[in-house]
């Protein structure tokens, strides 16, 4: 789920930062290029670690621009199926329920829990409700992810809690 890789970047800094301050503009636009993106082939980029090395700088004729390759070390989260993650529901409907697992979104089809829980849509908010579970907005939940589906820029996955130790987790 999560790793420590290096990764690289480019970085476009106008001439009106070029100065003292240099390398603090760049760390700085690193920071926010980077951090909170997804990429489909490394994952959610969590947090930058370390900036091993910012290249030198070359000038666009066109723009006057200049770039620079940088390479850091990051934090990355990148789910695989079979894994089992722990999530906080975010939205209940009749088709299942989506939980967040920091910024990965997973949906838990109703065909995905146990048997003998169903969805109830008087509640207040609506739940699915058994004998001994309930399952709302807010609540925590443990699952395992069955599948996944990379894109470009994102990650969407499928969970199901119908297995042994799966479901709401208690506060107790």
């Amino acid at each position: 789920m999560f790793f420590l890789r290096e990764l690289t970047h480019t970085i476009l800094l106008h001439p009106s930062y070029f100065g003292a301050q240099l390398e603090d503009y760049l760390r700085q636009k690193l920071y926010e290029d980077v951090e909170g993106t997804c990429s489909g082939k490394h994952g959610y980029i969590i947090s930058v670690i370390t900036i091993s090395d910012i290249g030198e700088g070359k000038i666009m004729p066109s723009t006057g621009q200049a770039k620079f390759k940088t390479t850091y070390t990051a934090i990355v989260m990148k789910p695989f199926k079979g894994e089992v993650v722990d999530g906080k529901v975010v939205n209940v409907n009749k088709m299942g329920f989506f939980a967040m697992v920091g910024p990965l979104q997973v949906f838990v089809s109703c065909h995905l829990t146990h048997s003998d829980m169903k969805y109830d849509p008087n509640a207040s908010p609506p739940c699915y409700r058994s004998n001994d579970e309930i399952i709302q907005k807010d609540t925590k939940v443990r699952m395992q992810i069955v599948g996944c589906r990379v894109e470009a820029n994102d990650i969407f996955a499928i969970g199901t809690i119908k297995k042994d130790f799966l479901g709401q987790i208690r506060e107790d």
